[in-house]
């Protein structure tokens, strides 16, 4: 049944409609020029949630060559139009206190795929109503037309916020053979919001997952980022598993479940990893600090650094697991997977770094590291010095508390140690106390592979000894040079 009503919202933390005077006015235009305007999905949800958002989402009658020029005359400080194809139009102002208020204009549509094809076919609608039948779940389906303020709810989702469960507007077959990413935002919105999947819901979820495999990478990649920046990733982890999902777009984390973890002998990895991303979430740091929350590459590094386990277990002797270099191992599986999923290089390389590296620490809670090896560690780790030690704290998920403490104090002591050098050297500019061209004159010799093994060797003695004098340096590369002549 299709719910009307003036909708009251009591003033709570400072959030009612007068924080949107901009909807009120947007929607005056509109309906000066016989168009309907409405606010829905995310903002109305938050409204109800008792949130704040300056991105405010609208649908309308009016096809976009329509309502452009409004739009044009409203975004005094900007308007795009990338989406005109699929019937949306942006503009942007910034209010006197400098907060900007970005909005998107669409008109009534739904969403299709063709079974063979990975893009939405986009077809306008005719009324309010219809359009939010085509939504995703009930919670997004509920509107605000403006500027009168008429609630519009016709699938219960105010209901279902209240009970914090997520369930589609209609037959979720229907609904996820309309758009299959509705799968993805499925789990993507328990990690958000912290609701739980309706059983019919889920059951159709779970009998469709392959249908997943006719959207774009891009497109699950984005749900996968949001999913893991949320407040609550594991949440929409175990849910991404837990569907069958995870099998499709990211198999290598339910692998996990079959893996018997080397700590833990009565859990298996995949819980270890849980364990890890909560712990990691939790040793982010506020805006000023190294890794400010939330940080997808500590995430997702977290969630990858024992994927290599299943490639690599091996039963040994008196019953004991043994999974040597699964890190290595993992590094290559993550830049596949990353690759696959169409992340930024840079993401790429970080990440599969930090699976690399994320045992490297282990090595100094069995004997404490020379200066060198310390000089190393920060070198080789670079600019994810500060993410490599919280994926190694957040690995260490020993229940033996004497264990914990050994290792979290030798962590502390290195990390000290670390400080104490910096004030001595510039870790983030070490370089070899000799240049190419000071080698090439102190050899005489051309450029080529010499030069650079020279180079590399002057690099390593000035991480085993830190700065030396020029002369120092010098009798060195000369005495390398010697032996290298002998040979």
């Amino acid at each position: 049944m299709l719910v009307r009503q003036k909708l009251v919202v009591p003033e709570r933390d400072g959030v009612n409609f007068e924080v949107w005077p901009e909807a009120i006015e947007l929607g005056r235009m509109f309906a000066a020029e016989g168009y309907e305007l409405a606010l829905v999905g995310g903002p109305v949800r938050d409204l109800l949630l008792h949130r704040k958002s300056h991105d405010l989402d609208f649908c309308t009658s009016a096809r976009p060559e329509q309502f452009e020029h409004i739009l044009r005359r409203f975004g005094r400080d900007g308007f795009w139009d990338m989406g005109r194809k699929f019937g949306t139009l942006g503009a942007m102002r910034r209010r006197e206190d400098g907060t900007e208020v970005q909005v998107e204009v669409t008109t009534y549509r739904s969403d299709t795929y063709d079974p063979d094809s990975r893009k939405p076919e986009v077809n306008y609608g005719d009324t309010l109503e219809g359009d939010l039948s085509r939504r995703d779940f009930t919670v997004n389906a509920m509107a605000l037309r403006v500027p009168e303020l008429e609630f519009v709810d016709p699938f219960g989702g105010a209901n279902d916020l209240a009970k914090g469960v997520l369930r589609t507007p209609v037959d979720p077959r229907q609904s996820f053979d309309d758009d299959p990413l509705r799968m993805m935002r499925a789990v993507r919105f328990v990690a958000q919001l912290g609701f739980r999947i309706e059983p019919e819901t889920a059951e159709a979820l779970t009998d469709m997952v392959d249908r997943i495999e006719i959207v774009s990478a891009e497109r699950v990649r984005d749900e996968l980022v949001k999913m893991l920046l949320s407040d609550r990733p594991r949440a929409g982890i175990e849910a991404l598993v837990d569907s069958g999902l995870a099998d499709i777009v990211f198999p290598e984390i339910p692998a996990l479940q079959l893996e018997i973890d080397e700590h833990h002998r009565h859990k298996d990895v995949f819980e270890h990893t849980m364990i890890v991303i909560d712990r990691a979430v939790a040793l982010e740091t506020g805006p000023d600090g190294p890794v400010p929350a939330p940080d997808l590459t500590l995430r997702l590094a977290a969630l990858m650094h024992d994927i290599g386990k299943p490639k690599t277990r091996r039963f040994e002797s008196g019953g004991k697991v043994s999974f040597h270099h699964h890190d290595a191992v993992g590094a290559k599986m993550t830049r596949k997977r990353l690759k696959a999923l169409h992340f930024d290089h840079h993401m790429v390389e970080d990440v599969s770094e930090l699976v690399n590296l994320h045992l490297r620490f282990h090595g100094y809670v069995e004997e404490p590291w020379t200066d060198s090896a310390v000089r190393r560690y920060v070198k080789d780790a670079g600019p994810l010095y500060e993410r490599l030690n919280r994926l190694t704290r957040a690995d260490a998920t020993t229940q033996n508390k004497r264990k914990a403490m050994v290792f979290s104090s030798a962590m502390d002591e290195m990390e000290q140690r670390v400080r104490d050098l910096k004030e001595k050297e510039d870790f983030d500019a070490i370089r070899p106390d000799l240049n190419g061209d000071e080698i090439m004159q102190l050899l005489g010799i051309d450029p080529g592979p010499l030069v650079g093994k020279a180079y590399k060797h002057m690099l390593e003695y000035r991480l085993d000894n830190g700065p030396v004098e020029r002369d120092v340096a010098v009798a060195e590369l000369n005495r390398w040079y010697e032996e290298q002549q002998a040979e």
